[in-house]
């Protein structure tokens, strides 16, 4: 490793040692993608067995497992949004794209709202993900906060607004791309119109309860781990002081697709997910925020919203 220095005092990686942890593999996207997307229709068919056979009360705590899986399809969306999961640039687009419509979530939106997210990480005034979370003024507001229901409804109401007004004015969205937008939402429109049609018809509730309730219940699990990702942490230029990083058991990382590595991520987002236990070892000691498991930071985040709605702490954080 080089003995430079940045000017934030992290010591950079080699200029050999970042090709070589940016290697991209289709292989390793594809275990990884066919694993979770087979865990999913597995549960699914749990899901249809139990409660074709019992009832779907019997079944509802398979929908509640099935929440997790389907609303960590984010973390597809994330990884596919830098190129990152594939070496293969049209196997990024397919799963994206089809993870993005699972969950609701547009990818060429996504895209969008999350390269302005690492350009202004921790900006108050610039960062997405900042402008769209204000600060919760009450502990009933938290809780909404940390189910998630607040964000899946702004994404939802997001993405009916471009379909149906054709208006994509988001700061994040640069006009050159503003049609894109708009069509991208028409079509999800479109296909979760069909899919309602065709439940109507064929008189079937069954992707209620393998997909939308699933979608709903999983932002209960998806929402705290977002949130441990940078609240609390420094608003300053350097990612190894305005992310955490979380050390969690090995399954949550496969399904996160290594994303609590989340300081490795930001410091260098060209490097692919399986790459970032082994630019974990090191770096580990260059990061500032290490959260020791999500119950713990759990605790720690919401504990820094209500000293920051309180006033003790400023909501804009340290400079």
């Amino acid at each position: 490793m080089s003995n430079a220095i940045t000017a934030t005092g992290e010591k950079p990686l080699t200029p050999a040692m970042l090709r070589e942890l940016s290697v991209r593999s289709d292989w390793q996207g594809l275990v990884r993608a066919s694993s979770h997307y087979g865990v999913i229709v597995g549960v699914d068919a749990l899901i249809w067995l139990v409660s074709s056979r019992y009832g779907i009360v019997w079944a509802l705590p398979l929908v509640v497992v099935q929440g997790y899986f389907v609303a960590f399809l984010f973390m597809v969306v994330h990884e596919t949004a830098h190129k990152t999961a594939f070496r293969s640039r049209a196997l990024n687009l397919a799963f994206g794209h089809l993870s993005s419509f699972v969950i609701g979530l547009p990818y060429e939106y996504y895209c969008l709202f999350h390269w302005d997210h690492h350009r202004y990480t921790q900006d108050p005034k610039r960062d997405p993900e900042l402008l769209s979370v204000p600060i919760p003024t009450s502990n009933a507001q938290l809780l909404i906060v940390y189910s998630g229901l607040r964000q899946l409804a702004f994404r939802v109401g997001l993405m009916l607004r471009h379909a149906l007004t054709g208006n994509a004015t988001s700061p994040w969205i640069p006009e050159s791309k503003r049609h894109i937008v708009v069509i991208e939402s028409r079509l999800h429109l479109a296909g979760y119109a069909a899919l309602l049609l065709a439940s109507v018809a064929l008189h079937t509730m069954i992707l209620l309860w393998v997909w939308v309730v699933p979608v709903i219940v999983g932002q209960l699990f998806l929402r705290p781990y977002l949130l441990a990702e940078h609240t609390g942490c420094d608003r300053t230029r350097s990612a190894f002081q305005n992310t955490r990083t979380t050390y969690t058991a090995m399954v949550v990382r496969w399904f996160a697709w290594n994303m609590p590595y989340h300081v490795e991520h930001h410091a260098y987002p060209s490097i692919p997910f399986h790459a970032l236990p082994k630019l974990n070892r090191i770096v580990a000691d260059q990061i500032v925020y290490r959260g020791p498991g999500y119950i713990a930071v759990t605790r720690q985040t919401w504990a820094w919203f209500r000293r920051a709605r309180n006033g003790i702490e400023s909501p804009i954080g340290s400079d």
